[in-house]
């Protein structure tokens, strides 16, 4: 019981929890890497979202994701951790998913969960099973909603910047074909 202060299933939580987000994350990237149309294929597609150079920001977001999904599942520089893949979520939101809001509508309702787990994970901090807490820093990125607001803050500039300098959508055409 989490809160009745014992320690321990708190702890497990936040692993389970920073396991799950990290390496779906990084399982996202390394996807964009090595798997199906590579970065030549992410980067095409990309262009078709409007995000462009597609090359760049195709190696943006698989570098961001791969790195940011390891920092999550070892629980190391948490908040900032969070933040890259509340970046991630945001642009995603604006570019590819902005339909309904379910998900099998390509809508919005996974990116929203996964940005607010990331913020989540980076408010209250990796836990004692981590490597910020090995090296003595978990309770510096957390403490006084320090990790909340590095996660938040940092996070969504990253992904409001991303969008205002790379995404650049072409025009739709008019209803009459002009």
């Amino acid at each position: 019981m989490i809160g009745n202060g014992f320690a321990g299933e708190f702890d497990v939580v936040m692993l389970v929890l920073r396991v799950v987000a990290g390496v779906t994350l990084f399982l996202h990237g390394y996807n964009k890497v090595f798997r199906g149309g590579k970065i030549a294929g992410t980067a095409g597609w990309f262009e078709g979202l409007g995000m462009k150079p597609g090359r760049l920001n195709a190696w943006m977001a698989a570098s961001t994701e791969i790195g940011c999904g390891v920092l999550l599942a070892v629980g190391l520089l948490t908040p900032f951790a969070a933040a890259g893949l509340i970046g991630i979520m945001v642009v995603a939101s604006r570019t590819d998913h902005r339909g309904s809001f379910f998900m099998f509508k390509n809508g919005w309702e996974y990116v929203m969960v996964f940005g607010f787990l990331a913020w989540g994970i980076g408010a209250l901090g990796p836990g004692r099973w981590s490597l910020d807490h090995v090296i003595g820093i978990a309770d510096e990125l957390t403490k006084d909603w320090r990790g909340a607001i590095i996660a938040g803050v940092v996070g969504l500039a990253a992904g409001i910047g991303t969008l205002v300098v790379f995404h650049h959508p072409e025009p739709a055409a008019a209803p009459d074909g002009s």
